[in-house]
């Protein structure tokens, strides 16, 4: 198993490794250390079921099952099925997943640690593939903040809810999710996470915060919270922290939650398909959030 870095502040390729096979105990301590150093990994052409698949993200922490409860892998509800595709109709996945910039599981009180996606379709348009994926490096936006900000806000918390994205989600055009429950919305009420954690690899500050799921600094008025955290937004986005992921078909693409905010671009019709399955990871094998 060997890795190769990009030339840039995210990514690399991990080259020599069938993940249909069982995996040992120093292959994934590498691919941990690596997760947190690179923040996204690439396994091309790979060759998985979705119980392979399932097993593989099993081994670095409990398997997330998505609030909503629904395009779920059969028999596997651990496994979401993300697509544009119709049957009959109606759709067999998600078809709005992550298109907005945000980081998963924030709104939990145990976050999520990785992602691990498998692509079996990829849209592609004159011999470019669409539906990329895009990342930024939210260590290194931390590290490029203005030392008065950094100051500012060392021992302030951010407050983040599922319903944010969800809604959001719902105004756009053609939407098809539907209003959440009373029942979902008590299932995942808004939570409290320190705003400059410590990433439980590295040991390098991050700046845990992302569009899609924050919503207050909670030690700063409403308007001054609205203020920094466009402030921020802003900020950890800029390209200088940005690696834009080009999905091949049998790609495993698998990203660190603590230290990206991802958005899946939307650039794709609806009679060019997409079809990846997912596993989420939760970060209940690390303590939480610590500053």
């Amino acid at each position: 198993m060997h890795l190769k870095p990009l030339n840039g502040v995210l990514g690399a390729f991990v080259e020599d490794v069938d993940l249909s096979s069982p995996m040992n105990a120093d292959q994934q301590f590498l691919l941990e250390k690596w997760l947190g150093e690179h923040g996204v990994l690439c396994f091309r052409q790979q060759n998985i079921t979705p119980v392979q698949l399932r097993e593989f993200s099993a081994r670095f922490g409990t398997l997330e099952i998505n609030v909503a409860n629904s395009f779920q892998e059969p028999g596997l509800p651990e496994v979401m099925i993300l697509s544009n595709i119709l049957e009959n109709g109606k759709p067999i996945g998600f078809q709005d997943a992550g298109q907005s910039w945000h980081t998963d599981m924030s709104y939990s009180s145990t976050v999520a640690f990785t992602n691990v996606l498998y692509a079996l379709q990829v849209p592609v348009r004159d011999g470019e593939p669409l539906g990329c994926t895009e990342f930024c490096n939210t260590q290194a936006a931390y590290e490029a903040l203005p030392a008065d900000i950094k100051n500012t806000l060392k021992d302030m918390h951010i407050s983040h809810d599922f319903a944010k994205f969800w809604d959001m989600m719902r105004l756009q055009k053609n939407s098809s999710r539907p209003p959440l429950t009373e029942a979902q919305r008590r299932a995942k009420p808004p939570v409290i996470h320190p705003i400059f954690p410590v990433h439980p690899i590295t040991g390098r500050r991050v700046l845990y915060a992302n569009p899609g799921y924050s919503v207050r600094i909670v030690e700063l008025s409403e308007a001054d919270s609205d203020q920094m955290l466009d402030y921020l937004f802003k900020h950890q986005t800029e390209k200088r922290f940005h690696y834009r992921h080009r999905w091949q078909v049998k790609d495993v693409l698998m990203w660190d939650n603590i230290g990206t905010i991802h958005n899946a671009v939307a650039d794709y019709n609806s009679n060019e398909h997409r079809l990846i399955k997912r596993c989420q990871v939760m970060a209940d094998r690390f303590q939480e959030l610590s500053v």
